[in-house]
């Protein structure tokens, strides 16, 4: 799975470089979430701008991604979803447990 990884103040920015988030690639991104969070990294902004379809397996890992930053008292923001994508967090209402920011700036300033 390609990564970007970058520090912007006190929030790690994670832009996924793939077009699918899915059951292919869904444990890797789990993997480097848990990571993250084991050093120290509580506030995270995943970015799927290049993403064009998420699976129940995508999903999942956001959602685990999402639990473990609050268990750590921090959060887990998405940004950049393309219409698919964000259809499925409504269809999921998913939409309604995530904090959502059309571009990577509003929610850099949301944290």
């Amino acid at each position: 799975m390609q990564l970007q990884i970058e520090e912007k103040a006190k929030v790690v920015l994670i832009a996924i470089k793939e077009n699918r988030l899915d059951a292919h690639n869904s444990g890797e991104l789990k993997s480097q979430l848990l990571a993250l969070f084991e050093q120290g990294k509580n506030n995270l902004l995943i970015d799927l701008q290049e993403v064009r379809f998420v699976d129940s397996s995508g999903l999942g890992a956001l959602v685990s991604g999402f639990k473990n930053a609050s268990a750590r008292s921090g959060s887990l923001k998405l940004c950049g979803l393309q219409p698919q994508v964000k259809s499925m967090f409504e269809l999921t209402r998913l939409h309604r447990v995530f904090e959502i920011f059309a571009s990577e700036q509003d929610a850099l300033t949301s944290f």
